[in-house]
């Protein structure tokens, strides 16, 4: 097995520890992850944001918040969703919204989801926004696309897109569909724990998927935002638009709060658009952890924190 995946499955089961959760939710903060998620609350966020945008990186906020399993708790995400569209409309942010299913009722009812999600649209519509629903688990997969699908007919792709994942064997028969009907996307590698049926064991294998995934999307000519840290990726992209004569317009790169900063602004001088990803809230746990699986270097700048006086 490729030394990254047995990383990441390690990491994943053991922030799945009991003690561990505990733990990190009380002092991650102060450990360093506040390096990887924009603070508590919306206010704070709001800060970062401008901050971005002022360095010319436009921006996905997203509440953080996933698997609830009451339809209160879902109604609550609903109104921070819609919060967040109204600070960006009052702020003058460049930024849209990003979202999980799960967090708005998907495994409740199917039709109190997709009501949620019609009434953040409209939202979105009123503020000529933009809302991206975000991919979850394999076991999600299907539903996520249905329910996005309906949505795609009602509002169109300029209100609302998705994620794919570049390690599941079904996403490039997803992204044929998608192209057809105009839908951009984000594409990722993909951070959760699946079983070799369904996604690639392999980096090199996955990342060879990215990569023609993310050609097939720019051969199209649809938007979409080609989400990674990898840098030998970037450069090939880079490469692939200027050989094609493509241009850099028909497409964004995007990064996640906190990591390769570097990179972010070494891009946008460069003339690439760039989006930086900005979570922020108090259920910032499950992100967090899959961000350390996602990238184990990134546990090291942890413990070095854990270990300050």
């Amino acid at each position: 097995m490729d030394m990254n995946l047995l990383a990441r499955k390690i990491i994943l089961t053991i922030a799945a520890n009991k003690t561990v959760v505990n733990l990190v939710s009380k002092h991650g903060m102060k450990w360093g992850a506040a390096r990887f998620v924009a603070g508590s609350t919306l206010a704070e966020a709001v800060q970062r944001v401008k901050e971005l945008n002022s360095r010319g990186i436009d921006v996905t906020l997203d509440h953080l918040g996933e698997s609830i399993t009451s339809k209160e708790q879902a109604r609550e995400a609903v109104e921070a969703c819609l919060a967040i569209l109204d600070a960006i409309h009052q702020e003058k942010l460049r930024a849209n919204l990003s979202l999980k299913l799960t967090q708005i009722g998907l495994d409740i009812d199917y039709d109190f989801c997709l009501n949620n999600m019609r009434e953040i649209l409209e939202r979105a519509q009123k503020y000529n926004n933009f809302v991206r629903i975000d991919m979850e688990d394999s076991d999600h997969c299907q539903i996520t696309f249905d329910l996005f699908y309906t949505l795609l007919n009602e509002y169109g792709p300029e209100r609302v897109g998705i994620v794919v994942q570049a390690y599941l064997y079904r996403t490039a028969g997803d992204v044929e569909e998608l192209i057809k009907r105009k839908s951009t996307i984000r594409l990722c590698k993909g951070a959760y724990k699946e079983p070799a049926e369904v996604a690639y064991p392999s980096k090199k294998d996955v990342d060879a998927n990215y990569l023609k995934l993310a050609k097939t999307y720019l051969r199209s000519g649809v938007y979409f935002g080609a989400a990674t840290h990898d840098e030998k990726i970037i450069r090939e992209l880079m490469e692939f638009v200027e050989k094609e004569g493509l241009r850099k317009e028909q497409f964004e790169f995007q990064m996640l709060y906190g990591i390769r900063r570097d990179l972010q602004e070494e891009l946008v001088k460069k003339g690439w658009r760039m989006r930086v990803y900005v979570p922020y809230g108090k259920d910032w746990y499950p992100y967090f952890s899959r961000r350390l699986a996602e990238r184990p270097a990134n546990l090291f700048f942890i413990l070095k924190n854990m270990l300050k006086p």
